[in-house]
């Protein structure tokens, strides 16, 4: 069983920037693709990033391209969201979850608690 733990969440203003990161206990990440999730209060859970397990290829929704950047260290046994030029729009709890390189929630079997990014307007 994998077991995810997310930190770095917190209160931020429109415009500036949050590291969230993902870390594991007990197994390696390392041959799992790794994925980063958001929900928003009364919202279904959505795809924000993804990343191989090599790091050597991500992709992005399209509202965060340009802004937000995925990596991992594997040594570490991390995961990391770069977030950047923060929109209230952003707000919500973002989870980390390990599996298939997809969008798709249903294709990644193990996932953190979550953590709370707030953007002020």
């Amino acid at each position: 069983q994998v077991q995810l733990v997310e930190s770095g969440g917190g209160l931020v203003q429109a415009g500036g920037s949050l590291r969230v990161s993902c870390a594991a206990s007990k197994h390696s990440l390392s041959s799992y693709a790794m994925g980063w999730f958001r929900q928003a209060p009364g919202k279904e859970r959505e795809f924000v990033a993804t990343i191989s397990w090599s790091g050597g290829r991500t992709y992005y929704t399209d509202s965060v391209k340009g802004r937000f950047t995925i990596s991992r260290d594997n040594a570490k046994n991390t995961v990391y969201l770069q977030m950047n030029s923060l929109k209230p729009e952003d707000t919500a709890v973002y989870y980390c979850a390990a599996g298939a390189m997809t969008g798709r929630t249903r294709d990644y079997s193990y996932w953190g608690q979550g953590t709370q990014v707030t953007v002020s307007s």
